[in-house]
């Protein structure tokens, strides 16, 4: 996965793509503006950047001639504005963008131009995957690896040879629930609720993506509907490996 400079003055832009990025598997840095968003490049390297054109001290296109000029394009630059118009689209393409995405920016728009940049020639690659899906290597550390059946590998620990079978030990909700109907509709509604996005996101590996797909839901509104009902996602991001 990849490392992602996400810079964007406004919050709500930059919280709701951390979270869609993350959950894809990538590394998310944030700036709110130029200079921090000078600083992070240089700290991070970013693999790709996803810059606003608007914003309060120096605007997008400005620092993205800045990068070019000074042979900083390392990374693909896709830029981001709701107030965007032809000419600028063409003239951030000049300069070296890779994509130019209109506000408010759909999830499909997102992901797609994610993935060409990152695919285009002579880019960086990202972080290193896990090898074999999460595994410890013989003569590593002992841990847990996160597998796709709901259950967890617990690898033997230093000493033990790697030829003893791993235990496993279930994880996430099961299937079938028992629920408390004496108390009013709305908390036996969201217990109910709660449970049957837990389950799905254990079953699914903590894949925001594919819950969407199997609930039907638009994945933005899934994730507020998660928080509202106080499902952890760092654990199930935790539990998915």
């Amino acid at each position: 996965m990849a490392t992602i400079l996400v810079v964007d003055d406004e919050l709500g832009i930059r919280a709701l793509l951390s979270e869609i990025l993350a959950d894809e598997g990538h590394t998310i840095e944030l700036a709110e503006n130029a200079s921090e968003a000078r600083r992070s490049r240089e700290a991070f390297r970013p693999d790709l950047v996803l810059l606003d054109i608007w914003m309060p001290d120096v605007d997008g296109v400005t620092l993205l001639k800045e990068w070019s000029a000074a042979g900083l394009l390392t990374m693909p630059v896709i830029m981001m504005s709701g107030h965007g118009t032809i000419d600028t689209a063409v003239e951030a393409t000049k300069y070296g963008a890779s994509a130019f995405l209109e506000k408010p920016i759909t999830l499909q728009k997102l992901l797609r131009a994610v993935d060409a940049a990152l695919a285009r020639p002579g880019q960086r690659s990202g972080a290193a995957t896990a090898s074999n899906a999460g595994l410890a290597t013989p003569g590593g550390p002992a841990g847990v690896a996160a597998r796709t059946d709901g259950a967890d590998a617990v690898l033997p620990a230093p000493g033990v040879p790697l030829s003893v079978t791993p235990v496993l030990v279930p994880s996430g909700p099961l299937a079938e629930q028992s629920f408390d109907l004496d108390r009013p509709l709305r908390e036996a509604r969201d217990a109910f609720e709660k449970s049957y996005f837990e389950f799905h996101l254990a079953k699914e590996g903590g894949s925001m993506t594919r819950v969407a797909e199997k609930t039907g839901l638009e994945r933005t509104h899934l994730y507020r509907k998660l928080k509202q009902l106080g499902v952890d996602l760092a654990r199930n991001k935790r539990n998915g490996g």
